[in-house]
Formats: structure tokens, sequence, C-alpha cells
């Protein structure tokens, strides 16, 4: 099966307010995306500029959502038809492209069931974006020093997941370090043409040579928007 023949795939990378997000995904699953995953996280606004825009409170749900293109289309189509409707979810949601996804669950995301023979990854063309998303892993404890290092270059704010590194004692072993377990990865949706200074600078003061041991990436992103 030739990658004509499947549908792309593509992931929404949502951001609403803590306890919005079962409702979301209920409303996610009837535009026919049905494969997400929820954690949590917090943001990085002061309060008072929160209320300002009516943003409600800095503790969030975190949804990953895996959908066919078609799928994700069609979503974005209604939602721009629907620009006067409330702020249900007081979130933000992106879309990101996939470089690669693996055949077996873009089969599963699009509702493919035939079989092929073909091994490996499916890739996917990119488009013209003009936002990325930046990750940055942290030790804990350093968040509000590399969001105010951030905002000197640009950055308006951020959403922060707790996770845990594992394996970390095979990572100690690969670079060399003290690496902790307990992470912190702060999420920074900005245009490119100011990426490439935050991320340097961010890297400068808490880089994988610091103790704050950051790793720094970003993604690019098709679209974002209010949800």
């Amino acid at each position: 099966m030739s990658t004509s023949e499947m549908d792309r795939s593509k992931m929404i990378f949502s951001i609403v307010e803590r306890g919005k997000g079962k409702a979301y995904m209920e409303m996610l699953k009837e535009k026919n995306i049905g494969f997400n995953f929820q954690t949590v996280g917090f943001g990085t606004a002061p309060s008072e500029m929160m209320d300002i825009f009516g943003l409600g409170s800095n503790d969030k749900d975190i949804i990953f959502s895996y959908a066919s293109e078609r799928a994700v289309e069609d979503y974005l189509l209604e939602n721009e038809k629907s620009i006067g409707a409330s702020f249900r979810y007081r979130g933000l949601a992106m879309v990101l492209s996939f470089s690669a996804i693996s055949r077996v669950v873009s089969r599963l995301i699009s509702g493919n069931t035939s079989e092929t023979n073909e091994k490996g990854a499916e890739t996917v063309e990119k488009s013209e974006q003009k936002h990325s998303l930046i990750l940055i892993t942290l030790n804990h404890g350093y968040v509000d020093e590399v969001m105010e290092e951030a905002k000197k270059y640009g950055a308006t704010g951020g959403t922060v997941i707790k996770a845990r590194l594992a394996d970390a004692e095979s990572a100690e072993k690969l670079v060399g370090v003290d690496i902790a377990e307990e992470k912190e990865i702060v999420t920074i949706l900005a245009p490119n043409s100011i990426c490439g200074s935050i991320m340097e600078n961010v890297n400068k003061k808490f880089g994988m040579r610091t103790d704050a041991k950051g790793v720094i990436c970003s993604l690019p992103v098709d679209k974002a928007f209010k949800i």
C-alpha cells in the first residue's frame, strides 16, 4: 500500500481548563478523532492575566489526539464556521504534522484495516508552518527561571507538564552526567521568527551542561486555534 493510498495522520495537542478534558475528548470522538491520551499540567501566565483574557485557572488538562488528516480538516472547517461560539473549553489546540508514523497506528486512526506486507514508517509531507511548539525538558524547579528567560525573547507564556525520565541510569551513561528522574516539560507556542532566539538563549542558561539539564527541541505547528 503506497503513501497516497493511506490517509495521512496528524496530531492535535490541546491544552484546556482542568476538568474540561473529558467533555472535550467526547466532542473530538464525535468528530471521528477518537484516539486520545490525557494528562495534566499547569500554565505559567500570572493569575491576573488569566482573568483578563478569561482563561480560567492555571490548572490544565493536556490532551494528545491522533487522527487522519481528513478528520482533522473536517474538524477545523467546522470550527472555523463557528467562530462566534463561546470559548467553551477555555484552551488552545495545535495541529502537528508527523515526519513519520508506524503503518499500524496510521491504519488504526484512519479506520483502514486492510492488510499489507510492507514494513517501516509512513511518511507524511510537511506544510508551510508559521509557528512551532517548543518543548523544554528540565530538572524540577527551573520553570519560573526558564519562562523569565524565554519571555525576554518574545515568549508570551507556556504550559508545564510533570514527567519522569525512564531509565535514567542508561541516559547518565550515554551523556556522562547525573540526570534526575523527576522532570518538568515546558511547552511554548511561538512564531518561527523568534523560536531560534528563545531556544538558543534558554539553552545557554539551562542546557545539558547546566544544573537544569535542559533538553530543548521544537515541532512545526500547522495551525493553532482557541477551543
